[in-house]
């Protein structure tokens, strides 16, 4: 192993793949990848895969905006097929209050070019066929958004920076940031050294161990999501929306001949679990008897269990540690990393470059938790 690099980037999903691209395009040499287990083996390959745009904060609005561009001309650009289905997203709301969020959410969506809108539930019914609209008051809808493969992602992004001269460690693990005074010198792994005066940490739900590694604070909790997949369902729309029930978060899409279906479980306690349970199935069988009851009678073909990376404020840890040079991150996206993958690649390769990226990401520093100025985002799933 090459004991030297320019750059050390820490994790091998979605955000650590975009972010080794976009330095190593835009002509950073020596940058290696470092993964402690196969790429994508993290929650990249455990996401829903969703894209989108509709958020609530103007930031998360621009980075998803961003990142559908990047998404739309990936195949062009990086050489990877990666499925992206733009059938929209659609969001169902039954209380007046969802409904004034969601306005103001259009509204600020709007001025900003993203094209979504407030539609009636009969109008949501015709998009996603399999839902009731009982009790249902309203709907938004952005035909932009969809989803896609996420671990095509990440090897479209892995094999484009290989071919750039990025070098990939998989199965290496970082055992300790080396600093001399308050300046990044080295990392160690399992594999040996390797000196360096950069270290950007893209490493998910384990990014506080490698932040402390550092001694920087990076406040992120892994959280257990689980996600099912059902057998196929006769006359499925090609056509049809990643659909979200937004009061109980169930949430679908179309997976093959099937679905691919999830939703949160509030009785979920914060850990590095990944083991699937019957535990939120009843919880799950309420939410569909609710909105969509025909899901009731489709079989369980299989699921998985991811994590979530959370921060207290639901929002991104996106920046450059102020107090140790140089350690920038990329973590914290609370379900949110894969579809905001591009566009975080290339802020991070600005921040580095010590140019300004094309927004002011300063607001997702991690040091706004310490200065008591949180950032919440709405729009969660």
């Amino acid at each position: 192993m090459d004991p030297r690099a320019r750059v050390v980037v820490v994790g091998g999903g979605v955000i650590g793949t975009s972010i080794a691209w976009h330095l190593a395009r835009a002509g950073v040499r020596d940058v290696v990848l470092v993964e402690r287990d196969e790429l994508a083996a993290g929650s990249t390959s455990k996401a829903a895969g969703g894209v989108r745009a509709q958020f609530s904060d103007e930031l998360n609005i621009r980075l998803g905006a961003r990142s559908l561009e990047a998404f739309g001309r990936f195949e062009e650009e990086v050489g990877q097929d990666i499925g992206l289905h733009r059938v929209g997203y659609l969001f169902l709301l039954s209380t007046p209050q969802q409904v004034a969020s969601f306005e103001a959410g259009v509204r600020l969506q709007n001025s900003l070019g993203v094209p979504s809108r407030l539609i009636t539930p009969e109008e949501a019914r015709r998009l996603s066929p399999l839902i009731t609209t009982d009790g249902l008051l309203a709907a938004a809808y952005s035909p932009d958004d969809g989803h896609c493969t996420p671990e095509a992602v990440v090897h479209g992004y892995a094999s484009a920076a290989r071919a750039l001269g990025v070098r990939i460690l998989r199965h290496t693990e970082v055992t300790g940031i080396d600093l001399r005074g308050d300046t990044v010198t080295g990392v160690r792994t399992d594999r040996g050294p390797i000196a360096t005066d950069t270290v950007v940490c893209a490493a998910g739900a384990w990014s506080r161990a490698v932040g402390a590694m550092a001694g920087v604070d990076l406040p992120v909790r892994p959280l257990r999501r689980q996600i099912a997949v059902t057998g196929p369902v006769p006359d499925l729309p090609a056509t049809l929306p990643m659909t979200i029930d937004f009061t109980t978060s169930l949430y679908f899409h179309r997976e093959g001949p099937g679905l691919l279906l999830g939703m949160s479980d509030p009785d979920e306690r914060p850990g590095f679990a990944t083991g699937t349970h019957d535990r939120w199935i009843p919880r799950l069988a309420e939410a569909m008897r609710r909105r969509a009851p025909a899901l009731l009678d489709l079989p369980r073909t299989g699921g998985w269990a991811g994590l979530y990376e959370n921060t207290p404020d639901h929002n991104a840890l996106i920046g450059e540690a102020s107090a140790v040079s140089r350690f920038l991150y990329a973590t914290g996206f609370s379900g949110h990393g894969f579809l905001q993958g591009p566009a975080v690649g290339e802020v991070i390769r600005d921040l580095y470059l010590k140019r300004a990226p094309f927004l002011d990401v300063g607001p997702l520093s991690a040091g706004r938790f310490a200065a008591d100025a949180p950032r919440p985002e709405a729009n969660l799933v």
